[in-house]
């Protein structure tokens, strides 16, 4: 294990409006406000989104298990932003529900607000995380 201890900077509370990029508006904000790490919450509405709802096996690399949110559903979600070199890396895990049926998993493409959607960015500060591709994986993960 390896971690690193912070403190809780500024925190930003933001509004998406219907059909707003999700992950285009976090890394907007960051960028735009210069946070260099961050964890964030989310609850509301998405129309759209695909998401990966585990491997097809356990092993390594994984093969994703992707799932789209073709219509509505609610979301509670959370993750972190990093940055990879110059650009801000959005990890969010969230449950996306519609009626009876509820999903789990890690939204990784372009996905729209339905509705609405609050977000709660939490600045990291005194820590040097970034993210880095791990090329064993294949996937970009957090570097400590």
């Amino acid at each position: 294990m390896k971690y690193q201890v912070g403190s809780a900077g500024r925190v930003v509370v933001a509004r998406f409006e219907d059909k707003e990029d999700v992950i285009g508006n976090l890394t907007g904000i960051v960028e735009k406000e210069g946070i260099r790490a961050a964890a964030f919450y989310l609850l509301g509405g998405m129309r759209k989104g695909k998401i990966v709802v585990g491997p097809e096996k356990d092993e390594v690399p994984p093969t994703p298990i992707w799932r789209e949110l073709g219509e509505s559903h609610e979301v509670v979600g959370f993750g972190t932003i990093f940055y990879e070199g110059a650009e801000p890396k959005v990890h969010l895990h969230g449950a996306f529900g519609k009626r009876d049926s509820v999903k789990v998993g890690c939204l990784r493409e372009k996905s729209e607000t339905f509705l609405v959607l609050e977000a709660v960015i939490i600045e990291i500060t005194g820590i040097n995380a970034i993210r880095e591709f791990d090329p064993v994986s294949g996937l970009t993960l957090l570097k400590l």
